[in-house]
């Protein structure tokens, strides 16, 4: 087993701005790792509001190489349960070397991982398209460039609702709201009502991440289901977030891979609560990744490739009508 690692960078189409931070270049983390003739390959993209860097990352992975190396692993569940307490503090590395170890496992049993998992591709959900925040003529056109059924709105400003009365002129697509943690209570009840009457589907963390009992008024007096982001971030976290959303958005990097998000997935459902997986402006490596655990969910943000000037993979493909995989086993992306 060889295990290699390197940084690249994947370039915006557009400023991709949120609440807390804006960026032209993603940085992103590839994991390879080699056994005979297979090849499994993972990725995870770098953070600073998490702290992630490309450094932090590739130093972490270079501590799990004995782990890794050594071959005490078959199934990458087992590669992850050896190796967590090197990731206790990373899980975006952890995230990378989880994904490379499913490629990895489910080509050598000649397998997609979608066939492997007994899911069915066509019960996938549209994916939405992210409009990050802009001037609302920017937020406008980036909408008219790409003609979608679910667009993500990116919210936080002094104007929410005048960006979304002003879009919601140019389109009749469903519109999904994400504040990233940057409203109060008030607002997010007062704009729940407003919002449910523009054809809003969810709105995802309207309130800071840990604000809980802030959440409980949000949640006992919303007109909009409310999914659950920052304050969903590992395990742990989904049986707290009962009772405060309606359900979670799980981020494959920020839980620590496929093997956690699987088990998220699974116990949010014996909750009762929706549940979701969104990308981190991945390349087609990380979103070929989401899109087999795709049918598992209620809802899905995977467009990440999407939003790319250049990608530096190749994977899935990804339509309003639905996603078409590669031939190969596997996750089934491939550097390019």
């Amino acid at each position: 087993m060889k295990l290699s690692f390197f940084v690249k960078d994947l370039p915006l189409k557009h400023t991709f701005t949120i609440a807390h931070h804006s960026r032209d270049v993603q940085d992103t983390v590839i994991v390879k790792l080699e056994e005979g003739k297979y090849i499994g390959l993972g990725e995870t993209t770098t953070n600073p509001f998490y702290g992630m860097t490309a450094d932090n990352i590739t130093k972490k992975l270079e501590e799990s190489r004995e782990f890794v190396e050594l071959g005490y692993w078959e199934k990458p569940q087992e590669l992850w349960e050896i190796s967590k307490y090197i990731f206790m503090k990373n899980p975006f590395a952890q995230c990378a070397l989880d994904m490379a170890a499913w490629d990895l496992y489910t080509k050598m049993q000649g397998k997609k991982l979608y066939e492997y998992l007994n899911l069915d591709p066509k019960a996938i959900p549209v994916t939405n398209y992210t409009i990050g925040i802009d001037s609302i003529e920017i937020m406008v056109a980036k909408m008219k460039e790409v003609e979608w059924p679910l667009y993500k709105i990116k919210l936080g400003t002094d104007h929410d609702m005048e960006i979304i009365h002003e879009l919601r002129k140019h389109t009749d697509a469903v519109f999904r709201i994400d504040a990233n943690c940057a409203w109060t209570v008030e607002q997010a009840i007062e704009y729940s009502e407003a919002l449910a009457k523009l054809n809003v589907e969810f709105m995802e963390q309207p309130l800071p991440k840990d604000d809980l009992e802030g959440m409980k008024e949000v949640f006992k007096h919303s007109k909009l289901p409310l999914i659950a982001d920052e304050s969903c971030i590992v395990e742990k976290d989904v049986k707290k977030c009962h009772g405060l959303f309606h359900g979670i958005n799980i981020k494959l990097v920020k839980a620590g891979g496929i093997t956690p998000a699987l088990r998220m997935i699974q116990e949010a459902k014996s909750l009762g609560m929706k549940t979701m997986v969104g990308c981190m402006t991945e390349s087609s490596i990380g979103i070929s990744a989401i899109a087999h655990i795709a049918p598992l969910l209620d809802y899905v943000d995977m467009d990440g490739a999407m939003l790319l000037s250049k990608d530096i993979a190749k994977g899935v493909s990804i339509t309003p009508d639905g996603v078409t995989f590669p031939d190969g086993d596997g996750i089934g992306a491939e550097l390019v």
